[in-house]
């Protein structure tokens, strides 16, 4: 994990942070059971050599969670109210993914637009979208 500032009252345009994770097949398997997608294609070896992938690939939802995780990690509470996401590559099972978001703008007050990407092991974008969020300042018990 990578965070370009740990003072929440600098916060600001151009703070980011980055969360790097290996995708295993035990992800793609519990996050199967868990969200109940059982497509072929995530889960099955020799239906997913005949496709367009040539194997097994993640589920695009369990890679855009990485986003979350990243967002878990910037200074203080972080809460998504919007995310959009543009699906441009496979992420294979045993590849290492990278979420990357940045600030882009400060909406007012504890909102902010951040731009959203996580990329695979050879840096090539596999999600592409942004965020709104509302980051709050975590406060001493």
């Amino acid at each position: 994990m990578e965070r370009s500032t740990d003072d929440y009252d600098s916060l600001g345009v151009g703070d980011y942070v980055r969360f790097s994770k290996p995708i295993a097949d035990t992800d793609v398997t519990a996050f199967a059971q868990v969200s109940v997608d059982t497509n072929r294609l995530h889960l099955e070896p020799d239906f997913a050599a005949d496709t367009q992938f040539g194997d097994r690939i993640a589920h695009g939802m369990l890679v855009a969670g990485t986003i979350s995780a990243a967002l878990a990690r910037l200074l203080g509470v972080t809460v998504s109210l919007s995310q959009t996401l543009e699906f441009t590559g496979p992420v294979r099972i045993s590849g290492r993914v990278t979420a990357e978001c940045e600030i882009v703008e400060a909406l007012g007050g504890d909102r902010y637009r951040l731009h959203t990407r996580v990329v695979d092991e050879t840096d090539e974008t596999v999600i592409d979208g942004e965020a709104v969020v509302i980051i709050n300042e975590l406060l001493e018990m």
